[in-house]
């Protein structure tokens, strides 16, 4: 199935093609849901000649097979692409293409490799062996080195507009409650297509995160109840509760579609502390499972939510994450 809003960004990487400018390094940036993964796909598709080629990336997604592509992702037991994996990649670059083709590298997400691991990869990126090119895969830019950044040509996917995204969700699965996904997801379709499966539970952290800001639940109880939940989807979701807050606060609510907060619970809050208490959310996103309480530790993000963020600005404790330490 075509993936219909990227028609611009294939016409312009046609036109590239055809005019021989396209780069030796390319970032796909955007949210999650957008399709970039699909995009990395049909790009390396195209270069190395696999399959059947398309007029638009495809979905559903699928990782392409071919000795001349790499397709880096974090190790099953990781959060990160590891240095190991990028020396890997560096020195494979360097042989000789099977087919002559020259080689592709998807790195995704390219925001989460490690500190060591984007420096190994500067100078490939600078000076790629060969006909290579490499296609980094970022859900997060803020998280990627700016030495790796400048050394990349950005692409920048953006969901559709919301009539785009539904009439493609409605011819994926006709009838479904795709507006109240699509508006869960941030607009972002393929999101939704995850969303839809949770849509009662996300409907009832909604309105515990309501009642906690409201100072009408209590903060232990919902962290007990959401921890029994898988973190990273806990996490997420409130990291993009916090994000519509933000848009909110900066816009109006007309700017944030997919925002469950209340907006007299948002009121309440210190809109001072909103960016520290988000980036509290996202370090912990990024930590190792296991590394920590899950439990105690959404009890904290939870108190602090109660109090109206008053506190969440001064807490210097690990980093400002008060992650709270798994036991055993």
């Amino acid at each position: 199935m075509d993936i219909s809003w990227h028609k611009d960004f294939a016409k312009a990487w046609q036109d590239r093609i055809h005019h021989g400018r396209t780069p030796h390094a390319v970032l796909l940036a955007g949210p999650p849901g957008v399709g970039k993964r699909a995009a990395a796909s049909w790009i390396a598709s195209g270069r190395l000649g696999i399959g059947e080629q398309t007029a638009l990336p495809q979905f559903p997604f699928e990782r392409p097979e071919h000795a001349d592509l790499h397709w880096l992702e974090p190790p099953e037991d990781k959060q990160g692409v590891l240095i190991g994996q990028i020396r890997g990649l560096v020195s494979n670059l360097q042989l000789t293409s099977y087919e002559g083709r020259g080689k592709v590298a998807v790195i995704e997400p390219a925001n989460t490799m490690t500190t060591s691991a984007a420096n190994s990869l500067l100078k490939t990126l600078e000076e790629p062996p060969g006909d290579a090119l490499l296609i980094l895969v970022a859900d997060r830019i803020g998280r990627l080195p700016p030495t790796v950044f400048s050394r990349c040509q950005r692409i920048d996917f953006a969901p559709p507009a919301e009539s785009e995204g539904l009439a493609w969700l409605d011819r994926l699965q006709p009838g479904a409650r795709w507006a109240e996904a699509l508006r869960v997801a941030g607009n972002a379709p393929l999101a939704a297509i995850d969303a839809l499966e949770n849509l009662d539970t996300l409907a009832a952290m909604s309105r515990e995160l309501a009642a906690v800001g409201a100072g009408r639940a209590s903060p232990v109880d919902v962290a007990a109840r959401w921890s029994k939940l898988e973190p990273g989807f806990v996490l997420d979701w409130l990291a993009r509760q916090l994000r519509h807050a933000a848009l909110a606060l900066a816009g109006g609510r007309d700017r944030a579609p997919g925002l469950a907060i209340d907006e007299s619970v948002l009121k309440r809050m210190d809109s001072r502390n909103l960016f520290c208490y988000l980036d509290r959310i996202n370090r912990l996103r990024g930590q190792p499972r296991g590394s920590y309480n899950v439990q105690l530790t959404l009890e904290s993000l939870l108190i602090d939510w109660s109090e109206g963020l008053a506190e969440a600005g001064s807490d210097t404790e690990m980093g400002g994450m008060r992650l709270m330490p798994a036991q055993g």
